[in-house]
């Protein structure tokens, strides 16, 4: 099994290191606390990476189709499970809640990974989905990096806020609230500490995004 990100694993780990890299993950990291992502209940990361979010959220499982990313994650304590988001190896009513953090947008089958979320999440749990939105400053970059061929963008496909509560909520979950992130540019200096604001403003870079379990 091989995956995009195979090949750029170290490099898109030590990434988190650089000062662009640490300023986005610890506002992305804010956000999603925000929205009740901690250790305080038993949850999966699909879409793990390397684990630098698990392991700052206290998530203990994860799941990620890149074996060398798993390495990583592996090494920050997170037990992964190597394989598809839409096949998930685990008992129905398994975990608290799900964190799909910038994943969504890289599944193929997208409703497919949706309704095996449903199954594994037990009753009163929920889903938190980390997204960038379409329609976004930082969206339309990606976008227009995706169009010029690039290596990672090219396999995403973005969707806007109201596209992804839409196909979630298709999928048997409700809609809860919203946090917002990364509220500058691309080309903009950021604050020099982590900002949110509650609910969804539409010039965030980063929007996460809290359901429940119908």
């Amino acid at each position: 099994m091989t995956s995009i990100f195979d090949p750029i694993a170290d490099a898109y780990d030590s990434w988190y290191d650089s000062p662009e890299g640490y300023v986005i993950f610890n506002e992305e990291l804010l956000c999603l606390k925000q929205l009740g992502c901690d250790s305080t209940k038993y949850w999966l990361e699909v879409g793990v990476g390397t684990g630098r979010f698990a392991k700052a959220l206290g998530i203990p499982c994860g799941m990620d189709l890149s074996p060398e990313m798993a390495v990583i994650a592996r090494r920050q304590g997170i037990a992964v499970q190597v394989g598809s988001a839409e096949q998930l190896p685990f008992k129905a009513s398994s975990f608290d809640g799900i964190l799909m953090n910038l994943t969504l947008c890289f599944i193929a089958r997208p409703e497919l990974a949706l309704s095996e979320y449903v199954r594994v999440i037990r009753d009163k749990g929920h889903l938190i989905v980390g997204t960038i939105p379409a329609d976004s400053s930082w969206g339309k970059l990606y976008i227009k990096e995706k169009s010029e061929g690039h290596p990672i963008y090219s396999h995403a496909h973005f969707r806007t806020l109201l596209e992804t509560i839409d196909l979630v909520e298709k999928a048997g979950f409700r809609f809860q609230k919203s946090q917002s992130a990364l509220l500058w540019g691309p080309d903009s200096k950021p604050p020099g500490y982590p900002k949110t604001v509650p609910g969804a403003v539409s010039n965030a870079g980063f929007v996460g995004l809290l359901f429940a379990v119908n």
